[in-house]
């Protein structure tokens, strides 16, 4: 586990890429999945690691055998509309976090994820966020797991096709094995 560099971009593009084909191929409309640009998404994964929008935004990589394997962005969550900020504090999100399957159920994901959550704790953030697909049983239920829960708070997205609705989940860092 390490803060992404810039020569990882192509890496994490592929990951992205290779993870939205197997796992959300039934969520996300064909024409952006076929329609992928991996140079394009490399370009833009090389100006996250190097031009972050906020200093609280980062990503870290997962790595096996010399190779990028997964990866999680994070930074400061975004209100919905009309929502107050949280009570506890400050909230930040996971933007995403992916672990390309053929590397998956090795901790990556948990190693990952505890990554952020301490970045977050140092930061002095009360609640992590992440919005995951609404069909994304397997990754619900892994921040389930890890001690989330739903919020109540649903978006949806024009994907270009037909449209994507996300449900929130959260965790709040002071509770004993909050994010863990």
């Amino acid at each position: 586990m390490r803060p992404a560099r810039p020569g990882d971009a192509a890496a994490i593009a592929r990951v992205q890429l290779v993870t939205w084909r197997t796992a959300y191929r039934s969520v996300l409309p064909v024409e952006v999945l076929d329609g992928w640009d991996e140079a394009t998404a490399a370009d833009t994964w090389r100006a996250a690691v190097t031009s972050p929008p906020t200093p609280g935004h980062g990503v870290l990589v997962a790595v096996e055998q010399d190779a990028v394997v997964g990866f999680a962005a994070h930074g400061p969550a975004e209100l919905g509309a009309g929502e107050a900020p949280h009570p506890a504090g400050p909230s930040s999100e996971v933007a995403t976090l992916l672990v390309e399957p053929r590397w998956g159920r090795r901790g990556h994901g948990s190693r990952l994820l505890a990554a952020v959550t301490d970045l977050a704790r140092a930061d002095g953030t009360a609640r992590l966020q992440v919005w995951l697909p609404e069909q994304d049983v397997v990754s619900a239920g892994f921040f389930e797991s890890a001690g989330w829960d739903r919020d109540g708070w649903v978006r949806t997205l024009d994907t270009g096709g037909t449209p994507l609705r996300e449900v929130r989940w959260h965790t709040l860092l002071e509770e004993a094995g909050g994010g863990r």
